[in-house]
């Protein structure tokens, strides 16, 4: 079967779903390609939420259950075991955003080496992620990467998100669990590269444990890439990097503008995407010293990579390379990749839902945004409703 046509596939897509779920789905996405409706539901939302009006159980039974995994971890494990028997593994993603106590942040590192824990038993969690703003506030970040000097407080509450890093790393590693820390906006994103250099240093000595994030839309991640890998190659160490194409780029261009300096942005989408496929095809030329999991939605993107991994003889289940989407969405690439033996795991999203809606209303959002992404998904959720129908 020609790769260009794999993710045409309905029936393998949706195996998991049944009829009422595929009608479900079919329902969300109608409703998200509606902007002004997505604006309007959003603000709703958020209104009842802090109102404390009794919607929980309206938005766990729609969007909540379609996009998220459960409320906790062991919520999400019926979700977990059943995407496995189609060969999809997990990531659990604890999506609860802007904490700022040190309390918060502690909480969020054990939350963390619960799950290293919890995946450790489980062949079908291979892999866990955390964001740097979860184990420390933002503006120490921002600080450090302008190189500015910490205060001597400062410095103590930096060394207690370096040991945050640090007790999860070296647990992932005697766990043997992959890490991806998650990349954030560029002007925290230097402090945090640099702690994820020093981890990657660290433990990723008999292979790749800990992945950085590239976000691709920025044009200067090749030439960060080919830095990192010569700085590897020099002190004997792996790289891990996720590959995705970035989520902050209206906020990105925003402050470039108004701070009146030039944004670190690609010009265009096609000039992304370039930079995305160059990438692509650096880490696959350099799997002898790294690893790749490539984030995208992108369906050009997957068959790119398809295409290259078959160019080079590289095996389509070869350790170093896996794919990943969100859960909820792009089943037709997840499961049609996972049919064909590719390594594949979908972010699994979770945490108490009134925590979580900042993260979904993002989604819906970043759906409404992405050109074609709820189009499509809605195209082929009719083509599996009609084919059920026979």
């Amino acid at each position: 079967m020609h790769t260009g046509k794999i993710f045409e596939n309905t029936e393998i897509a949706f195996a998991l779903k049944t009829d009422t779920q595929l009608e479900r789905a079919y329902f969300l996405f109608k409703m998200i390609s509606n902007e002004p409706l997505v604006r309007i539901g959003t603000a709703a939302t958020n209104f009842a939420l802090k109102a404390h009006l009794p919607i929980e159980g309206l938005i766990r039974s729609t969007v909540f259950d379609h996009f998220c995994g459960g409320v906790n971890e062991e919520d999400c494990l019926s979700v977990i075991e059943n995407m496995y028997t189609k060969g999809v593994s997990s990531v659990l993603d604890y999506s609860v955003e802007g904490k700022e106590s040190e309390a918060e942040f502690d909480a969020a590192m054990q939350k963390i080496l619960k799950i290293v824990n919890f995946a450790d038993e489980k062949e079908s969690m291979p892999i866990v992620v955390f964001k740097p703003t979860g184990f420390g506030r933002f503006h120490l970040y921002q600080k450090l990467g302008e190189g500015a000097t910490l205060t001597s407080e400062e410095q103590e509450e930096w060394n207690r998100v370096v040991a945050r890093f640090d007790t999860v790393c070296k647990a992932a590693k005697e766990k043997d669990v992959v890490v991806l820390i998650d990349g954030e906006e560029s002007w925290m994103q230097d402090a945090a590269d640099d702690l994820v250099t020093q981890m990657m240093q660290l433990y990723n000595t008999e292979k790749p444990i800990v992945y950085n994030t590239l976000q691709m839309y920025r044009h200067d991640r090749m030439a960060f890439l080919k830095k990192e890998t010569d700085l590897a190659k020099a002190n004997n160490y792996f790289l891990g990097y996720k590959l995705v194409r970035g989520a902050y780029m209206e906020k990105e261009n925003e402050r470039a503008e108004k701070k009146k300096y030039t944004t670190p942005i690609c010009a265009s989408k096609q000039a992304t995407d370039e930079n995305f496929n160059t990438a692509v095809a650096y880490t696959l030329d350099h799997l002898d010293i790294m690893s790749v999991f490539v984030g995208t939605h992108n369906e050009d993107s997957s068959y790119l990579v398809m295409d290259l991994m078959k160019a080079k003889n590289i095996v389509n289940n070869d350790s170093r390379v896996w794919f990943g989407q969100l859960y909820g969405m792009s089943d037709h690439i997840s499961y049609n990749l996972a049919h064909y033996g590719y390594n594949v795991a979908k972010y699994i999203p979770f945490g108490p839902v009134k925590d979580v809606m900042p993260y979904l209303i993002r989604r819906a959002e970043e759906n409404t945004s992405v050109a074609g992404q709820t189009g499509r998904e809605l195209t082929l959720l009719k083509k599996e409703k009609q084919r059920r129908k026979g």
